[in-house]
């Protein structure tokens, strides 16, 4: 059982989730999740944005209409923590798209290329956040001690991400990928969408395998305050996993919508920022005796959201 005790007074503390609940959900994901890949693989020309914009709103609809079958068993609470979590998980990902497309252009693939190198990236991001939301939870039931780091945590990721307007991604200082350069044999050229090819009878990998892992180890690095967040905002595994796969398996459609659009939200990081260090502050002073209700909680996180967004479109040039 979680603490009694949580930040958020999370209404499913004590429940036992159905197994049908977790049935339907990997049911909803799954299956779309092949579909996107198949459609990607062998449509054979770029993604336009029209058909982007349509796989945004196919994500987005699986992740509302679980969000109310969430709120019909449980309530509006338990709903209000999945909604909030997920719109949190969504946002804080939109500098990890940017990133993402630093990258591939950094290493200079082609866009029909991109689609396969993302979802790799995408998978093994929803396994890396599973089990990092795992061990956050485990941690905080065992040693209640460590919801100071992560507050502290979020604290700090705030500033930082206030502060990195004006960084420049540099892919080539990887370590990860600096090593891989140095120790995999590596081909010249891409091969389509492969990472793996045989040339004189011997295996050598493509420049593909650099651009995943430089998503890979860019997309850990963001886990670090992605994770933080949720759990700031529930305590429940089923909660934060759910919202968190249901956010970042829209990421992939996402990305090719913002590439082709190339919209930035320039007030964007500063209201993420704030978002951050509002709940790394919450979940120490909850902790000192000092709690939000619940829905004053949510409230300001959606409202520092929201500002964010209708401030940078207002100043879009």
């Amino acid at each position: 059982m979680l603490r009694s005790d949580a930040e958020l007074i999370d209404p499913l503390v004590g429940v036992e989730i159905p197994l049908w609940m977790w049935v339907v959900f990997h049911a909803m994901v799954i299956p779309a999740i092949i579909i996107d890949l198949y459609v990607g693989q062998k449509s054979g020309h770029d993604m336009t944005f029209k058909e982007a914009i349509g796989w945004v709103a196919i994500w987005v609809s699986l992740a509302v209409g679980y969000g109310l079958l969430i709120h019909s068993q449980f309530g509006i609470e338990a709903s209000a923590l999945y909604f909030t979590a997920y719109i949190v998980e969504y946002t804080l990902s939109f500098d990890n798209l940017f990133v993402f497309l630093v990258i591939f252009e950094y290493f200079s693939v082609p866009l029909k290329h991109q689609h396969k190198t993302l979802y790799i990236g995408i998978l093994s991001a929803i396994v890396m956040r599973a089990a990092f939301i795992f061990g956050g939870l485990s941690l905080l039931e065992t040693f209640g001690w460590t919801i100071y780091i992560f507050g502290i945590i979020l604290i700090f990721s705030g500033i930082k991400l206030l502060r990195s307007g004006d960084e420049k991604v540099e892919p080539e200082k990887n370590p990860i990928v600096r090593l891989a350069k140095k120790y995999f044999p590596i081909t010249d050229h891409y091969v389509g969408s492969k990472f793996i090819v045989r040339e004189n009878a011997k295996l050598y990998f493509t420049p593909l395998i650099i651009v995943l892992l430089a998503i890979e180890s860019t997309d850990l690095m963001f886990a670090v305050d992605s994770v933080p967040a949720v759990i700031a905002i529930t305590h429940n595994f089923f909660l934060a996993y759910t919202s968190n796969v249901a956010a970042v398996m829209g990421l992939r459609s996402l990305y090719f919508a913002l590439t082709i659009f190339m919209m930035r939200l320039k007030y964007l990081n500063v209201g993420l920022s704030v978002v951050l260090i509002f709940l790394g502050i919450k979940v120490i002073l909850g902790e000192l005796g000092f709690k939000l209700p619940l829905y004053l909680s949510i409230g300001v996180v959606l409202m520092i959201i929201l500002v964010a967004a209708v401030a940078s479109i207002l100043k879009r040039d």
